[in-house]
């Protein structure tokens, strides 16, 4: 089996690969609202949710992977008031017949970010 980092660290970023497949899985880090120059994107959750899922997109496709691919996602959001925000974007990312797993949790993140997203995909 044979194990590939993608989106490995530079020189001062923080310690982790943005995804790491092995076996078939895709192993995506938690994705955050950061723009492409890595500063975060503050505003709505709509907003926030928004930019966490591209970036998620972004990620699993640069990996050779597809949105159709993922089965477990995990989300972790500040504030439960936005869970019906952050369901109005993160459903407009995936077929109904391609919904993977999902758990969601409150969790205080961050550099007070709203919405952190990790997940798992796999192909043959």
């Amino acid at each position: 089996m044979s194990i590939k980092r993608f989106g490995l660290p530079k020189e001062g970023a923080l310690p982790f690969a943005k995804a790491v497949s092995a076996g078939g899985f895709l192993y995506v880090s938690g994705q955050v609202p950061r723009d492409e120059n890595g500063a975060i994107v503050f505003g709505t959750m709509l907003t926030q949710a928004k930019v966490t899922m591209d970036n998620v997109k972004k990620v699993v496709e640069t990996s050779g992977y597809s949105m159709d691919d993922i089965i477990k996602v995990e989300v972790w959001i500040d504030d439960p008031r936005d869970f019906a925000d952050f369901n109005k974007v993160y459903a407009s990312y995936f077929k109904a017949e391609h919904s993977p797993a999902r758990v969601t949790v409150q969790a205080k993140l961050m550099s007070d970010i709203r919405v952190e997203v990790a997940c798992i995909a796999y192909k043959e």
